[in-house]
């Protein structure tokens, strides 16, 4: 697709497990299209979703979960054909008293009240790790006897800084935040088991905002591109689980 020389502005809302990743996507997209600036802001999926329902002008949603870009496509706030899954996240443990946590015991771990005090997740209402992290300590059975010792952050991003400064003891965090290099491999992490959570989906749309903006189709193709899902797996986001969105059946 060519893109206009002139200086385009492209508004990207991303989910907050992109926060290291994307920026990386984004210059590498920069650099097939000089003259574009992307304006890249990370939070929570959730309530990214419902500023953009309130008119939020961001042209492209990069979403934690599929759900979200769904929604909008069904109010008309996002355009059905652009939709797709460009991987799917991974929940882990992370702990940064590596010395004193032992994750080797995977979700058990959390029993050990000598050890963990408090556990970070985001919140369940409107993130989707979450929502994962919850119904992950819930299949466990550990939903109830954590809920006393939670520390809840908005997004993804947030819970992992609890750990980070240790105001949580172990974190249920997205695995493309451990493997940042702003960690630098601080702290320890272990995988949660899969079967635990339903799939991380994560999915992109162009927003009704975006619709008229050939430099919006132009980032979700490069989105789809090899160069894009080499940076994807580095992070550690796996491809897609199950069918994309717009696939024939």
């Amino acid at each position: 697709m060519i893109v206009p020389a002139r200086t385009e502005t492209l508004t990207v809302a991303a989910a907050a497990d992109l926060t290291y990743c994307l920026p990386e996507v984004d210059q590498a997209f920069q650099g097939q299209h000089a003259g574009v600036e992307v304006r890249l802001s990370t939070g929570s999926s959730g309530n990214f979703f419902a500023q953009i329902q309130n008119g939020a002008p961001f042209d492209v949603f990069l979403s934690a979960d599929l759900h979200y870009p769904q929604e909008l496509i069904k109010s008309g706030d996002a355009i059905p054909d652009s939709v797709f899954i460009y991987g799917s996240g991974r929940l882990v443990l992370w702990t940064n008293k590596p010395q004193a946590v032992d994750l080797t015991r995977g979700l058990e771990a959390l029993r050990d009240t000598r050890t963990v005090q408090k556990v970070a997740i985001a919140n369940p209402e409107h993130a989707p790790y979450g929502r994962a992290a919850k119904a992950a300590l819930q299949k466990a059975g550990l939903w109830d006897e954590i809920q006393p010792r939670l520390v809840v952050g908005e997004n993804i991003a947030q819970t992992l800084q609890y750990v980070e400064t240790q105001n949580a003891d172990v974190g249920l965090v997205a695995l493309a935040l451990v493997l940042s290099p702003r960690l630098g491999g601080t702290g320890k992490y272990a995988e949660v088991d899969d079967r635990l959570y339903p799939p991380l989906n994560q999915a992109a749309v162009i927003t009704r905002h975006g619709s008229e903006k050939a430099v919006a189709k132009a980032y979700l193709e490069f989105l789809r591109s090899t160069a894009a899902r080499g940076i994807f797996d580095k992070y550690g986001f796996k491809p897609p689980v199950g069918d994309q969105p717009n696939s024939p059946r």
